[in-house]
């Protein structure tokens, strides 16, 4: 949600020091160096200064660490009730060095770029609005003040700009196809969630992200299903999940949306089961190939519900209503069935002790979080079985379908030959001699799968039938 920031601390004074700077480079003549931003659908350009680094307050609403800042829900706060106090700004220093899917790692793109700026020099200017708050370049600017730099250069955004413009830029700079560091997977969904709240189409947020319009629908049912997940993992606690323990999973979670509006349509249980089961897996950690095992099949050959350890399968014994009434409407429509309600209640468990587990701040005893991590094993080790029983079961169903899938094959080429060896006989192309050594192969194939064949099918049928009777008519000859 867009959020109007108060002026930083030294606002006017630092306002000043940048109207002055201005002044000058425009007093001295020659070329003035500026830098082009995107804004409402055109280009403005503006005058770069050099500015001193302690000038220059971080963005406290850079979507580059949106998701990130829940790692910690006490510094979050602080961040929250003065953006720009020393608290805060610490805070956000320390995510923009840290690793988008763990913070509590340093990003070694973050001293790639650190190394960078110290061998060659800050090469592309930063953006700040007129009271010294970085819109763009923020990584930037931690960068240089830990090599000791005491000055960066800055774009100056006109005084005029609300927080609305000031994110639209940001944005705009970010999307641009030349960024060292694009935004983490949760962060681009969230930047998509803000601009759709700002009542801009779907059209026009896939256009600004350079991604075909179905591709933001889905975008937008991913980042649904997450805050609805992190909402389900809350428990009395006050424990949840963060959006930052969803980055690395943009692809299960893709493919999660494929299989789910496939099924959608076909049968609601099913989808929703193998939605609830997958998410499950991908919280667990487990591949995306491991994770591809869990489908149609998987639900139907009841692989997890035999893996599952008796403490993971009581889930309640609670008797489903055939039927909810929604308040106020006076109209009911179909409950849940009861292996879609035991779906979501294991996964239930598995989300709450996951956010029990990954709890940062304190409150927690040993005990609870060793026996949440006791139920995770248990469920990794449950899924970990069945995916494999699966997988297993899957190669040998390939395995004998591969034999008949080979013949099937040799078919459609045999059919081919058929009629090249029409079109060659009409142009009088045939090469005969080469033809007739080709037949003495599949002869001597024929003889061979007929052999084989025999030796294999206690009961053939009609066509396994007719190879051994002429591979017999042909050794009789």
């Amino acid at each position: 949600m867009l959020r109007e920031f108060p002026p930083p601390p030294r606002a006017d004074e630092i306002s000043e020091r940048i109207k002055k700077r201005l002044e000058e480079v425009r007093a001295a003549g020659g070329t003035r160096e500026t830098v082009t931003v995107e804004w409402n659908e055109q280009q403005i350009h503006v005058e770069v200064i050099d500015l001193r680094l302690s000038d220059l307050y971080l963005n406290p609403g850079t979507h580059r660490i949106r998701a990130q800042r829940t790692h910690k829900p006490d510094q979050d706060q602080n961040l929250y009730e003065a953006p720009f106090g020393n608290a805060g700004q610490d805070y956000l220093r320390n995510l923009l060095k840290a690793l988008p899917s763990n913070p509590e790692l340093r990003d070694p793109a973050f001293d790639k770029l650190k190394e960078d700026l110290k061998q060659f020099g800050q090469n592309d200017p930063g953006l700040v609005t007129h009271h010294g708050v970085l819109v763009n370049g923020n990584t930037r600017a931690v960068a240089l003040r830990e090599l000791g730099q005491q000055s960066m250069r800055v774009g100056v955004l006109p005084p005029s700009f609300t927080q609305a413009d000031i994110d639209a830029v940001e944005l705009a700079l970010q999307l641009r196809q030349d960024q060292r560091r694009d935004y983490s997977y949760i962060n681009r969904l969230l930047a998509m969630e803000e601009q759709a709240a700002l009542g801009r189409t779907p059209e026009q947020i896939a256009k600004e992200f350079r991604i075909r319009t179905a591709t933001y629908h889905q975008e937008r049912w991913i980042l649904s299903v997450i805050k609805e997940l992190n909402d389900r993992s809350a428990s009395a606690g006050g424990v949840a999940l963060r959006l930052v323990d969803w980055e690395g999973a943009q692809e299960r979670l893709k493919e999660l949306q494929r299989l789910y509006t496939k099924l959608e349509t076909l049968d609601r249980d099913q989808a929703e089961i193998l939605k609830e089961w997958r998410l499950a897996a991908i919280l667990l950690n487990f591949s995306k190939t491991d994770v591809r095992h869990i489908d149609e099949v998987f639900l139907g050959e009841e692989y997890l519900v035999k893996a599952l350890p008796t403490e993971l399968t009581d889930t309640g014994t609670a008797a489903q209503a055939e039927s909810v009434s929604i308040p106020g409407l006076d109209l009911d429509v179909p409950a849940a069935s009861s292996t879609v309600s035991a779906a979501r209640m294991l996964n239930d468990r598995i989300l709450r002790a996951a956010a029990t587990v990954r709890n940062t701040a304190a409150g927690l005893t040993d005990s609870e979080k060793a026996k949440a991590q006791n139920l995770l094993d248990g469920a990794r080790e449950a899924f970990d079985k069945a995916i494999d029983d699966h997988g297993r079961d899957a190669r040998i169903r390939k395995r004998k379908q591969l034999a008949p899938a080979r013949l099937a094959d040799a078919c459609v080429n045999i059919d081919q030959c058929v009629i090249e060896l029409v079109q060659a006989r009409t142009s009088h192309s045939l090469d005969e001699e080469a033809f007739d050594d080709a037949v003495l192969k599949l002869q001597g194939s024929l003889r061979k799968l007929a052999q084989q064949a025999g030796r294999g099918i206690p009961n053939p049928g009609d066509g396994v039938s007719w190879l051994l009777a002429a591979a017999s008519a042909e050794g009789s000859q």
